[in-house]
């Protein structure tokens, strides 16, 4: 797992990181990283992966969407 920039944008890339790991990390990268919003998630091609990317920022009021396959945006959270 790393965070990088990217055409000013903060990127955490999730290839490496175990299925059980994927909760505590996006939260954190999310939580602490909130002023810099929008945030770019990389889940890479594992539909798994961006099952449990997607559930994690629901269950924590965020609103995202995916820009395009493996790829998701957070946009704001929904205090």
């Amino acid at each position: 797992m790393k965070t990088f920039l990217e055409q000013h944008l903060l990127n955490l890339d999730l290839h490496g990181v175990r299925h059980h790991e994927v909760k505590v990390a996006v939260e954190d990268f999310v939580l602490n990283n909130q002023e810099q919003l929008p945030l770019i998630i990389i889940c890479g091609n594992s539909s798994k992966m961006i099952d449990l990317v997607s559930q994690t920022l629901t269950d924590i009021k965020v609103d995202f969407e995916e820009t395009r396959y493996g790829r998701i945006r957070v946009n704001s959270l929904d205090a």
